[in-house]
């Protein structure tokens, strides 16, 4: 058995007793803590920035200004899908806003501008369900699907709200009357773009509306004066 060094033993255990000793632990545990508190807040801040960029972003380019736009794919899953399809067919170049309301909101996705300069109903790939109960809500800036009186017949026409009290457009009740408007998205980019489509002059046109395969002569209001024609809509590359 080896001899115990009981001096060595002695000026040890004082040392650990000491003031210096026991304020240097503190000051250790302390810094630990401040570490460990910076490192979950550099996370969650992390996270909060992943989640903000976690929307698919797509930039439309128009006859007005380019805007950009960006679909919540978690709150619309549906309704998100439907759009980017949409965009990846290249179904909005060449299509036209063709009503606005100035302080309400500005309409598009569904008819083009012909060669021949007519403005004319596209076919759609047909109707999705309405997710307007997910908690997303009718602000100014979001993008909104519209649709007849059906609540589940929304296919490719959008709006992007220009109003400041549009909450009559919100899900209040799975009802022909409360079922409201889906909102999918919002405008990241370029609102003056959309406030000055909002601002132009409209009037009576007459479009050619679209009844399954027929398309007839149709007149309506609100229609831009001159033509406001989305150029291209794409999805924003990753930086």
């Amino acid at each position: 058995m080896e001899s115990t060094n009981w001096a060595g033993f002695y000026y040890l255990t004082k040392a650990l007793r000491s003031r210096t000793f026991r304020t240097l632990i503190r000051a250790v545990d302390s810094n630990m803590k401040i570490s460990t508190i910076l490192f979950s807040a550099f996370l969650a801040g992390s996270m909060a920035t992943l989640s903000v960029q976690a929307g698919t972003q797509v930039v439309f380019e128009t006859t007005k200004g380019n805007f950009t736009v960006e679909v919540n794919e978690e709150k619309a899953p549906v309704t998100a899908a439907n759009f980017l399809k949409y965009v990846d067919e290249g179904h909005f170049n060449g299509v036209v806003f063709h009503r606005v309301i100035k302080d309400y909101m500005i309409q598009t996705g569904g008819f083009e501008l012909k060669d021949d300069g007519v403005i004319e109903q596209k076919k759609s790939n047909g109707p999705i369900k309405n997710e307007a109960n997910n908690g997303l809500k009718n602000d100014k800036g979001t993008l909104a699907m519209a649709r007849t009186g059906d609540p589940h017949s929304a296919s490719n026409q959008f709006f992007i709200n220009h109003g400041d009290e549009n909450g009559f457009l919100n899900y209040t009740s799975e009802t022909q009357s409360g079922w409201g408007y889906a909102v999918f998205g919002k405008i990241v980019e370029g609102m003056d773009v959309v406030d000055a489509i909002a601002a132009v002059k409209t009037g009576k046109k007459t479009l050619n509306a679209r009844a399954g395969d027929q398309v007839m002569a149709r007149p309506m209001n609100d229609v831009p004066v001159e033509n406001i024609v989305i150029k291209s809509a794409k999805r924003k590359k990753a930086e």
